[in-house]
């Protein structure tokens, strides 16, 4: 449940609440310390069986965890795959399957995030991982995704895509039950001032905001290559913020190494709270120029601060962004990102408004929790 993992952890903290507002009851078990400081916020129950060892993510006390609790739920979510926990909760069902009444087994689903994506397989540079995920997919894998009562997809394209992937593929059921988020908090200068104390150099400046993980897959470096390459041009940018854990890998101290020839592109590093919410209400625009994207918690957030977004296709909710009039579209390559930031800074200023009102508008229509938290119990109860 830490956050700095990623965007799942805090889907289930938008959807939880929400899904307690009509009726329905949640419970976590995770493989992080009880002692873990982002913990102290959240009010739902969470167990905790103890920090995952190594690169599967093992813990010798899941498996007892959830032979001694199962029962108690009638449904259970897994969200993830590639790791233990999917694989130690398949096992259990298995056992549950042979020694208990069918009534007593709660249904099973496996939420990807993404993580059945064929780009993972067809990725430059990821020929070994290609090839150890097919082998652990015959070996496991394929049971975890075949054997639950159903798969699900938080949109249309990611359940057309993870076809693609892995044979055999033959999930029970495959559902798309939407995503969302929280609607923002709302705006106030503590933000703004929050925002400006962690981006040493923003001062009063425009800027373009990039704020995910410093990763290889949300195409960092084609951004700054982009960026430095309009600037040789003569074009005239607003600043650039990369916000985001990942400085200190080593993608992120290559990102920063070439970024480093330009004082318009600033590392404030991970944001969270105001100096988080600042940056997106003061930026013109947010920035994701993902090679694989399930779906984009922090572009769905600018959408909800009223902020266009210049996204790559390979974002899965690329068609409801262009279909809303809520962003700019292009292609995950040096020329495609060169177009989007092209295309912003030629937009007029009545076309910007316009596009931060239809921002707004498509996060209540689409991308707001509680309807994906409604959509979600019709799937589950039907």
């Amino acid at each position: 449940m830490d956050p700095a993992m990623g965007g799942p952890c805090q889907g289930i903290r938008n959807s939880i609440p929400e899904l307690e507002k009509l009726g329905v009851q949640n419970e976590v078990v995770c493989l992080d310390q009880a002692n873990a400081g982002f913990l102290e916020s959240d009010t739902f129950p969470i167990h905790f069986v103890g920090r995952a060892v190594g690169p599967w993510w093992y813990h010798k006390a899941l498996v007892p965890w959830l032979l001694t609790n199962f029962s108690r739920f009638d449904i259970v979510i897994v969200h993830g795959l590639w790791l233990y926990p999917s694989y130690a909760v398949w096992k259990i069902i298995k056992s549950f399957k042979a020694n208990h009444e069918s009534k007593s087994i709660p249904k099973v689903y496996v939420m990807p995030h993404g993580m059945l994506d064929p780009w993972f397989q067809r990725a430059h540079g990821r020929k070994f991982k290609a090839v150890r995920n097919k082998i652990y997919w015959k070996l496991l894998e394929a049971n975890v995704v075949n054997d639950a009562d159903g798969l699900l997809f938080t949109c249309e394209e990611e359940l057309k895509l993870a076809r693609e992937a892995f044979s055999p593929y033959k999930p029970k059921k495959e559902l798309n039950v939407g995503y969302g988020i929280l609607p923002p908090p709302s705006y106030i200068a503590d933000m703004d001032r929050a925002f400006k104390y962690a981006c040493p150099g923003i001062d009063n400046k425009s800027y373009l905001l990039f704020l995910s993980r410093i990763d290889v897959k949300k195409g960092v470096d084609l951004l700054i290559q982009a960026y430095l390459a309009l600037k040789k041009e003569g074009y005239k940018l607003p600043a650039l913020v990369i916000a985001g854990p990942g400085e200190k890998s080593s993608y992120g101290l290559k990102v920063i190494k070439i970024a480093s020839k330009d004082d318009g592109i600033l590392f404030p590093g991970m944001l969270k709270g105001d100096a988080k919410w600042g940056a997106f209400y003061g930026c013109e625009a947010f920035v994701l120029p993902s090679h694989q994207e399930n779906f984009g918690i922090a572009v769905v957030e600018a959408l909800a601060c009223g902020k266009p977004a210049l996204i790559s296709n390979r974002v899965n909710i690329w068609r409801e962004i262009k279909d809303g009039k809520s962003g700019l579209i292009d292609t995950d390559t040096l020329y495609g990102v060169k177009q989007l930031i092209l295309k912003w800074i030629n937009l007029s200023q009545d076309k910007r408004v316009e596009m931060e009102q239809s921002a707004k508008k498509l996060f209540q229509k689409k991308f707001n929790i509680s309807l994906s938290a409604k959509k979600l119990l019709e799937v589950l109860k039907a």
